[in-house]
């Protein structure tokens, strides 16, 4: 539960940033390009520290990594506070601060949920972290508008600093004894190559996250760039911007829901039919149908990535040896979510140069394809490179 909580706070406190700061534009605090070259900054802050934040939860304790990333985008959070409607610049070096501390306590915390978590009980665990989130992003838009009626944005700004205490300081120890406690240090670089090393050694790792990349990479570019073009041309109304999001997180609490506690015994292939049902989204944005088949195709994408995420994570937790799985972690958050900005940036020129049905085209077979040629890896099938279970024996 101390886990879960820190966990829970700190995806909050992620979340909860950008869209206060789009409050403060509302409230001319801030200004739009101010806001954009604030999360561009946390956003290079992230990619920045994930792979140091490998590095160290590996080479020290994954708890005593949490702790000091979580206290850092704590710091961040006045500062951002004290900037605000007075100085752009500090609140960028804030924003790179807090991004730093985001992107280190990610691998730090799938690495401590290895430790902490039985293996036969990490699905679950995994499954309740990702419910957690989605409950916070569903409920929370509604919350924090609520409480910019009470509270001002320089007051909203602390209580996400005060979220990230929570994530700094509530989760518990470790496992005694983990792989970290000893070992000898090498050169930064030269750790990381053999996390990279590591991640090789699994053929299923590596095309799951090419599948990965590729998906969000185009079809999340395609929800934020062309979902609210269409929803304005075609439709007429933001409803179905609005709708469409909110039944993707529906889906995705339903997804969460459903693999808690389904085990398919091919689950690395239940999983990438998971990640390839996010095709439904662009697909849907690219014919002409009734605004409620764009709401489904929502419900099924949100279902399904969260079909893929726990498994996926779980496996990681599973497979990869214990004391570089931090680094294999950070190289998943990397690649995935560092590739998405590029794909924000250029799907908009490609809608200018090619239209828009192409490009959607475009982005549905790419989500439908790139997890189909992951499949074919023969370690996909389960997630492992470990032969399966003999027939009638448990597990």
């Amino acid at each position: 539960m101390r886990l879960w909580s820190g966990t829970t706070a700190s995806g909050l406190a992620t979340w909860a940033l950008p869209f206060v700061l789009g409050l403060a534009v509302l409230d001319r605090t801030l200004t739009p390009a101010g806001l954009g070259l604030v999360l561009a900054v946390r956003t290079a802050g992230f990619l920045a520290a994930v792979p140091i934040g490998g590095v160290l939860a590996d080479r020290h304790s994954r708890r005593a990594v949490a702790l000091w990333a979580g206290l850092a985008a704590a710091v961040a959070a006045p500062l951002l506070a004290a900037g605000l409607g007075r100085s752009v610049p500090l609140m960028a070096a804030a924003a790179a601060l807090a991004g730093a501390g985001q992107g280190a306590c990610r691998p730090a915390f799938q690495a401590l949920t290895a430790e902490v978590i039985d293996e036969d009980r990490r699905q679950q665990a995994n499954a309740a972290m990702t419910l957690a989130v989605r409950v916070t992003t569903l409920v929370g838009p509604s919350l924090a508008a609520l409480l910019a009626v009470v509270l001002d944005i320089w007051a909203l700004l602390l209580g996400i600093g005060l979220l990230w205490l929570v994530a700094a300081l509530v989760p518990g120890p470790g496992a005694k004894g983990a792989p970290t406690a000893v070992r000898q240090r090498a050169p930064f670089l030269t750790e990381f190559t053999d996390g990279i090393r590591e991640a090789r050694r699994h053929p299923w790792f590596v095309a799951g996250l090419a599948a990965l990349t590729a998906v969000i990479a185009t079809g999340y570019s395609a929800t934020g760039v062309a979902l609210p073009l269409v929803s304005r041309d075609r439709y007429g109304t933001e409803v179905v911007l609005a709708a469409a999001m909110t039944a993707y997180t529906a889906g995705a609490l339903a997804g969460a829901l459903l693999i808690a506690r389904w085990r398919p015994r091919a689950q690395g292939w239940a999983a990438l039919a998971g990640l390839a049902v996010y095709g439904f989204a662009p697909l849907s944005l690219m014919l002409p149908v009734h605004p409620a088949m764009v709401i489904a195709a929502y419900v099924v994408a949100g279902l399904g990535i969260e079909l893929f995420n726990v498994p996926w994570f779980t496996a990681t937790q599973r497979e990869v040896a214990p004391d570089k799985l931090a680094r294999v972690s950070s190289l998943d958050f990397m690649l995935s979510y560092g590739l998405a900005p590029v794909g924000l940036a250029l799907i908009a020129p490609a809608i200018d140069a090619f239209g828009t049905r192409a490009v959607l085209a475009t982005c549905a077979l790419t989500c439908f394809l790139a997890p189909a040629a992951a499949a074919l890896v023969p370690s996909a099938r389960r997630f492992s490179r470990r032969p399966a279970p003999a027939a009638g024996r448990p597990g």
